[in-house]
Parts: C-alpha cells; sequence; structure tokens
C-alpha cells in the first residue's frame, strides 16, 4: 500500500470532530495567504451565470434583458432558500410551517 493510501485510510476512520478541526485549520492557513474574495471569483462567477442560462438557453436576449431576468430567478432563488429556513426553524420549534 503508498503512503498516501495509507493516509486516506486513516483519515476516513478519523472522528467527524477532528476532520472538521482539521478542515478549519487548511482554511484559515489558506485565508492568511489569499485573498478571500479573490478564491471565491470562479465559484460566484458559475453560480451567476447558472441563472443566465436559465434565463435565456438559446443565448438569443439581448445582454441586458439577460441579466434582468437572470437578477430575478437569483432572487427567486434566494427567496426560496429563506422560506425554507424559516420553515424549517418553525418545525424545530415545534410550530407550524
Amino acid at each position: 500500500m503508498a503512503s498516501g493510501e495509507a493516509l486516506s485510510v486513516r483519515r476516513a476512520e478519523l472522528p467527524a470532530s477532528v476532520r472538521r478541526l482539521r478542515a478549519q485549520i487548511a482554511v484559515n492557513a489558506r485565508l492568511a495567504t489569499e485573498d478571500p474574495v479573490a478564491m471565491t471569483v470562479p465559484a460566484r462567477r458559475a453560480f451567476l451565470s447558472k441563472f443566465e442560462s436559465l434565463a435565456d438557453p438559446d443565448g438569443v436576449l439581448p445582454p441586458e434583458e439577460r441579466a434582468r431576468r437572470a437578477t430575478h430567478l437569483r432572487k427567486q432563488h434566494m427567496q426560496r432558500l429563506a422560506l425554507r429556513s424559516v420553515q424549517a426553524r418553525r418545525r424545530a420549534a415545534g410550530g407550524l410551517a
């Protein structure tokens, strides 16, 4: 067994709390040397482009209209997430969703 394989087996056997602490240590080390905004540029670009693709799957709309529609689709997505969050909190508190 290669040393990399041994490490992955041992890592998988660690409790979730230890894996979480290791991940937090790693992210803090990365954030100490990199700009967090720059780190997430590719992810944000992909997230926003998803809504543009949904708004204009065939790419026929003018850019301004595609952006306007994408903005509303993104807002709709975020509002649905907020609604689900409210419902989950109410359920957890024993109230009605």
